[in-house]
């Protein structure tokens, strides 16, 4: 069945979300019960900013006037250690207030976790500390419990969340706030981890002209991009870009088929990286909607 095409652009960034209930987001951040957000705060470090970035401006009798700098990642990045530190320090200056950071994983990886910035030169020492929230180990019960709607879209990648209760108590809790309709799909793509297609069709709307505007879609493309350029790129030759280019649309493919399908065989995987960019990027969107890896199949078959 098709969907409706949204008629102005979505917002289903971390703004948005946090923007849902800002003072609830804080306390569980913080621990501090309360704290009460009094402003979100535009991002002005363009250098350093994104899409999932929120700078929040809080308080508590205790602490008096501070700031949440937040940063929700798709996966661990040890990059984002040099990134925090920059971030906390910029906003620090830039409205002189002490800075709590904290940085939330959506999906796991093997690759470390850490949960500071430190570096040691010619005798000085550089550090930064900042709180590590992963999703995978947040209890989906905590989210209903606490009233977090900033959690709702994630709940199936969360501890306890996948499966089909969890999810239908997100989409109609979504529903309830009202006017939070682009939000849906967000929701639909990370419960295609965690549950058959055909059962995220039966209860929530999926939108692919949404979803792609959401930092966490783009941020998968990003990776699978980079990923691309570090095994293709010739360095000064256009041709060798264009081959980082194609290698990161199948980085991105594969990625989607393992994460809902496991490990591939090893002839689909050559025949993946054998598509042009039009065909990859139908079977893209074919991937996050397959019940089985026999549509993937069936998909060469008919090409």
């Amino acid at each position: 069945m098709s969907q409706p095409k949204p008629t102005k652009s979505s917002d289903i960034g971390a703004k948005r979300l946090v923007s849902l209930a800002p003072t609830a987001w804080v306390r569980w951040l913080t621990g501090v019960d309360t704290a009460v957000s009094l402003d979100i705060l535009s991002g002005e470090f363009q250098w350093v900013s994104r899409a999932n970035d929120v700078l929040i401006r809080a308080n508590s009798p205790a602490h008096g006037d501070f700031l949440v700098a937040n940063e929700i990642q798709l996966h661990p990045d040890r990059r984002m250690e040099t990134r925090i530190r920059a971030y906390a320090a910029l906003a620090e200056e830039r409205y002189n207030l002490p800075v709590f950071p904290v940085l939330v994983n959506i999906l796991p990886t093997t690759s470390p976790i850490s949960q500071r910035y430190y570096s040691e030169f010619m005798g000085l020492v550089a550090r930064q500390d900042f709180k590590v929230i992963n999703l995978w180990e947040v209890d989906a019960g905590l989210v209903f419990d606490l009233n977090l709607p900033t959690l709702l879209p994630f709940v199936p990648v969360l501890k306890d969340g996948d499966n089909v209760a969890s999810v239908k108590k997100a989409v109609n809790l979504l529903r309830a706030e009202g006017n939070l309709e682009e939000l849906e799909p967000l929701l639909a793509f990370f419960a295609r981890f965690a549950l058959e297609s055909e059962v995220i069709r039966q209860i929530m709307r999926w939108d692919m002209a949404i979803l792609r505007e959401s930092p966490w879609y783009n941020e998968i493309l990003k990776e699978g991009l980079e990923e691309g350029r570090k095994k293709g790129l010739v360095e000064g030759r256009e041709e060798g870009r264009e081959e980082g280019r194609e290698e990161g649309r199948e980085e991105l493919l594969l990625y989607i088929l393992r994460r809902r399908f496991g490990d591939l065989p090893y002839d689909l995987t050559q025949q993946i990286r054998q598509l042009d960019a039009e065909k990859n990027l139908e079977l893209a969107d074919l991937a996050l909607e397959a019940k089985s890896l026999a549509e993937i199949h069936a998909f060469f078959h008919a090409n």
